[in-house]
């Protein structure tokens, strides 16, 4: 029904920054909130950033004050802005969304998830 694709990701010096973009498309009448997490090998994936419908956000310890998430419902997409990363960032990002879909019921998708490297 719905579908979520993830892009940005990549390979970035210590200090550098990266844009994540994640976009929804299928049967998509309108979103709750949206998340993105990140999971580095052999540790649980970790809430990374959220926001809500009325753009409430929320931010993860290890990340606050670097990353920002936001919104743009028509376009059905949720991006992620990554400044001052750090080795430790390194990770597969995956994106979430709660949507509302034509059928009239409220569900939760995973995107792809997207590879971010930051060499130090």
């Amino acid at each position: 029904q719905v579908q979520l694709v993830e892009s940005g990701g990549g390979l970035v010096q210590t200090g550098g920054s990266l844009r994540l973009s994640c976009a929804g498309s299928g049967s998509i009448v309108r979103f709750n909130n949206m998340r993105w997490y990140r999971q580095a090998p052999g540790k649980q994936r970790e809430l990374v950033a959220s926001i809500t419908r009325g753009d409430s956000t929320d931010y993860g310890d290890s990340v606050k004050g670097r990353f920002t998430i936001s919104r743009d419902s028509a376009k059905n997409t949720v991006t992620l802005q990554m400044n001052s990363l750090k080795p430790g960032d390194t990770a597969v990002y995956y994106c979430n969304f709660d949507v509302y879909t034509a059928s009239g019921s409220l569900r939760n998708y995973w995107g792809q998830g997207t590879q971010v490297t930051v060499s130090s």
